[in-house]
């Protein structure tokens, strides 16, 4: 009887576990120091914990806004097991926004992110990617007043709902790609690509890259800097506080021979699930615009 108690106990927190909505940011710490003094701590004790910095900016041109893209060998195991799309898996971002007198500190919440990108496959990897969240938090504790809330929705999204999104019926979901480029190899698509950004291309600017060991996988996270870049619609669509911060840079990826990008109905509502109709009409160009710069990268 108490052998039967004790899994019924365990079957129901595992279900409860389940039943936990999930939100696209965790807010981890309240920093009262200077931006500047904020970065440098929060890069400091990332790297403590074995942390890989890939790179670093002013997210939209703003001065209260900054983002660290991360990465270890928890994620790029994960990536090595299941291949395929998700690549875009191989980073997350960790973001700084001045808010008031504070530097609040938040992350892309890997469990929102892996269950989107990985879909149903993500029980495979739900190991590593515990193990990326407790190094984050643990950097995140000893980078201010440790908060450890989730944000970004007010209801949040269940298990199955991220791993099957799409912002309304008809919309995009995370397969729907766009292919900017298709080569002869992985090689040629690569070298294309790293020889466009290396040349300098108007509206783009290359943060940081990180390729998965033996997979022809290799990710990009490219700046949207021209006039109608981030500076323009991000300003439209991050209402809310804490700040989506952590939502940019937006990626490309190589996947063989072939160059893509997540749809951007789909990677923008990803990061806004709340987001109003009648505030996504105006950006309803943003997608496009989008899809066409990152095309230089191919041309």
């Amino acid at each position: 009887m108490k052998q039967i108690l004790i899994i019924a106990v365990a079957l129901i927190l595992s279900m409860s576990i389940q039943a936990q909505n999930l939100k696209p940011y965790i807010l981890g710490a309240e920093c009262g120091k200077s931006l500047n003094e904020a970065k440098a701590l929060v890069k400091t004790n990332l790297q403590a914990q074995g942390l890989k910095i890939l790179g670093e900016y002013q997210a939209a041109s703003d001065a209260k806004r900054w983002v660290i893209i991360i990465s270890n060998s928890d994620l790029t195991n994960a990536v090595k097991k299941e291949k395929g799309l998700t690549g875009f898996a191989a980073a997350l971002r960790v973001a700084l926004t001045v808010e008031g007198s504070k530097v609040m500190i938040s992350y892309t919440n890997p469990t929102y992110w892996g269950n989107a990108y990985f879909g149903d496959d993500f029980d495979k990897v739900s190991s590593l990617y515990k193990s990326f969240d407790n190094k984050v938090i643990a950097a995140m504790k000893k980078s201010g007043k440790y908060v450890g809330t989730q944000f970004g929705s007010k209801k949040g999204l269940s298990v199955d709902k991220v791993r099957d999104y799409q912002y309304m019926f008809g919309m995009p979901d995370f397969d729907d790609v766009v292919e900017l480029g298709d080569f002869d190899s992985y090689a040629a698509a690569k070298q294309k690509v790293e020889s466009n950004l290396k040349k300098g291309l108007n509206g783009l600017k290359l943060i940081y890259s990180i390729e998965i060991p033996g997979t022809e996988l290799k990710l990009y996270g490219i700046a949207l800097s021209a006039s109608n870049g981030e500076k323009e619609f991000l300003p439209i669509i991050d209402l809310g506080t804490p700040k989506h911060t952590a939502f940019l840079p937006y990626e490309i990826l190589v996947k063989g021979d072939e160059v893509i990008m997540l749809h951007g109905r789909y990677r923008i509502a990803l990061a806004f699930p709340d987001l109003a109709m009648s505030t996504f009409s105006k950006i309803m160009s943003t997608p496009g615009y989008i899809e066409d710069m990152m095309e230089k990268t191919c041309k």
